[in-house]
């Protein structure tokens, strides 16, 4: 697709941002406009000056505001058919797991082992399917979830509800968000408190490993036993903060580990309970997310229902 000339400028266009779009980022801006641009392209143009607002050159993360006119250089993309599409089964499962839906929000039940978004390797992620499946829809994640856990992602469907969802996310007690999750072993009874600082780094190859350290970020998780099955602790996790893998760390820390974690849990632990109760996954699942809209006046309760995999390794373990 090559964008169409406009105001004699060969090829680039002018484009006045909508009210709707003030305070959002210039590269975010782009990418809206021009559909189907990798970010490295957004950058390069924008670094190169061939980006302009008001006349002038412009960062990336320029926070626009309304009326401002941003200038758009002519771009060649991959015309739309020739795009690579996810296969039907992967569309048809997506579809499949919308748990919720209004004008503002879509809430998606996310299947193990489906990543939040594309990249590093992957060719669609959740975000990527639903644009596919909603060709004519702006649809922008509001947060993001682990690719082995399962459960809540949220979409918002309009930019108003997406900047409110994030600054409700970064408002302490803004979103309650409870986990389910199997821990290995015997938790004691009641709820169990972990305030436990964690630091993100890097491992040779550049995967991410988080620990807990005195120089992390705070974090905050509430772990409450349900009930036990088989010699192990099934528990629901209330978390207060939304560090990088917290549920997982935080319950390494404390000698639980959760079920199923090939990066942070107990290789013998997951290889019994893989034989005994056919666990081949994370045991962990964004049940819940309770918040309100609108300054508080338009509450939302949703709910994703556990797996189905999840459920037979519980009545496994009953049995």
């Amino acid at each position: 697709m090559t964008q169409s000339a406009n105001s004699g400028n060969a090829g680039a266009r002018t484009v006045r941002v909508p009210d709707d779009r003030d305070g959002q980022r210039l590269d975010n801006f782009l990418l809206g406009q021009l559909k189907g641009a990798p970010r490295s392209l957004i950058y390069k143009l924008v670094r190169s000056g061939q980006v302009r607002v008001n006349g002038g050159r412009a960062k990336a993360e320029r926070k626009l505001e309304a009326g401002d006119e941003v200038r758009i250089p002519p771009v060649r993309l991959t015309e739309p058919g020739d795009k690579p599409t996810p296969p039907k089964g992967f569309l048809d499962a997506m579809e499949r797991s919308i748990v919720f839906e209004d004008a503002r929000l879509l809430a998606l039940n996310k299947p193990s082992g489906v990543a939040s978004h594309g990249g590093s390797g992957i060719s669609f992620g959740a975000i990527e399917t639903l644009r596919a499946l909603r060709p004519n829809q702006t649809l922008e994640l509001v947060h993001r979830l682990d690719r082995d856990t399962s459960g809540l992602l949220i979409v918002a469907k309009k930019r108003s509800a997406l900047t409110e969802m994030q600054a409700l996310m970064r408002e302490e007690g803004g979103i309650a968000k409870r986990y389910l999750a199997l821990l290995t072993g015997r938790m004691p009874d009641g709820t169990m408190s972990v305030d436990a600082p964690l630091h993100i780094g890097l491992r040779q190859g550049g995967e991410r490993h988080v620990q807990v350290h005195r120089d992390g970020k705070a974090s905050l998780s509430h772990f409450k036993v349900l009930e036990r099955r088989g010699g192990q602790s099934y528990c629901e996790v209330r978390i207060e903060t939304g560090r990088t893998h917290q549920i997982r760390v935080h319950s390494q820390h404390i000698g639980h580990p959760v079920a199923g974690d090939d990066k942070y849990g107990e290789p013998e632990a997951n290889k019994r309970l893989r034989d005994q109760a056919g666990l081949r996954r994370l045991f962990l699942h964004a049940s819940t997310l309770e918040f309100a809209l609108d300054g508080g006046r338009e509450p939302y309760l949703l709910n994703a229902p556990l797996a189905p995999e999840l459920v037979e390794v519980l009545d496994r373990l009953a049995g």
